[in-house]
């Protein structure tokens, strides 16, 4: 087990944004289950409070807009005085739907607000404190695998994931050469998962669909072994196929393919062909 998922011992504290459903309230029930006391973060009251009202034991909910900087600075003084010191902090929250390079100003803005200055707003408010207090400590943020192959659509939900990655990447960095070991940052890559945001309406979860305990679980083991990018698989994508993606999308650099060349028609035979390939 590495050093920082000690942080996972009953009576610690963990944050988690975006945790009125999905993945962050399935993340908190574990977090209590592991006996730890939770804090729930969330805009919306009213799904907040019957999100709490679900998990036992020592649990809070408090209202936040992550896109606030003052806000979250608030929150994690409010946490400090009810609880002390925080063990774990997962960024969870995230928001889609901004466009593409050219969309609307304003969807960018309160897209990258969320799902990249929420990141960063929660980091900043709440990592200084976990590396003084001393004890074991680790900080998860979920990316996406869009933030990696970069589908067509939704270049600013992209955007923001691929900076989220980056920002991870350069936290851990910045972590094991302040701490060492003690505390630690992790990536959430989930696959295909169902969520509020991804049912965007829609009845029964779809088979090829993991739920969002099912991602949890998946998180949980890869911390324990030190994983950082803790890469989702879901019941239509394998992690074979998941590396192949990652791998064509990196060699559109090397290769200097067209961007996105993976849905290019002059390359997609060719793509097509790598991933039977990898079968």
């Amino acid at each position: 087990m590495s050093a920082a998922a000690a942080a996972f011992a009953p009576g610690t504290v963990a944050v988690v944004t975006g945790a009125a459903g999905g993945i962050g309230l399935a993340a908190a029930r574990r977090f209590a289950r592991e006996g730890m006391r939770t804090c729930l973060v969330d805009r919306e009251r009213g799904a907040l409070d019957a999100a709490v009202a679900t998990i036992p034991g020592d649990t809070v909910g408090i209202a936040c807009d992550v896109s606030d900087r003052q806000a979250v600075e608030a929150l994690a003084a409010d946490v400090a005085a009810r609880f002390g010191a925080v063990s774990v902090l997962m960024n969870n929250a995230g928001v889609g739907g901004g466009g593409d390079a050219l969309s609307d100003r304003g969807g960018w803005d309160r897209l990258l607000g969320v799902n990249l200055f929420g990141v960063l707003n929660g980091v900043q408010a709440f990592v200084p404190a976990m590396i003084a207090h001393g004890g074991p400590a680790l900080v998860i943020n979920t990316g996406s695998k869009q933030g990696i192959t970069q589908p067509p659509g939704d270049t600013a939900y992209n955007v923001s994931k691929a900076a989220v990655k980056a920002l991870t990447e350069g936290l851990a960095h910045t972590l094991r050469t302040q701490t060492g070991d003690r505390v630690a940052a992790h990536l959430l890559v989930p696959g295909f998962t169902w969520t509020g945001m991804t049912a965007r309406g829609r009845g029964d979860q779809p088979p090829g669909a993991w739920s969002p305990d099912q991602v949890v679980d998946f998180m949980m083991a890869g911390i324990a072994a030190g994983d950082f990018y803790l890469i989702c698989p879901d019941n239509e994508t394998t992690p074979e196929q998941d590396r192949r993606r990652i791998a064509w999308a990196a060699g559109d650099l090397i290769e200097n393919r067209p961007a996105l060349s993976r849905w290019h028609p002059d390359h997609a035979a060719a793509f097509a062909a790598y991933m039977e390939d990898g079968r």
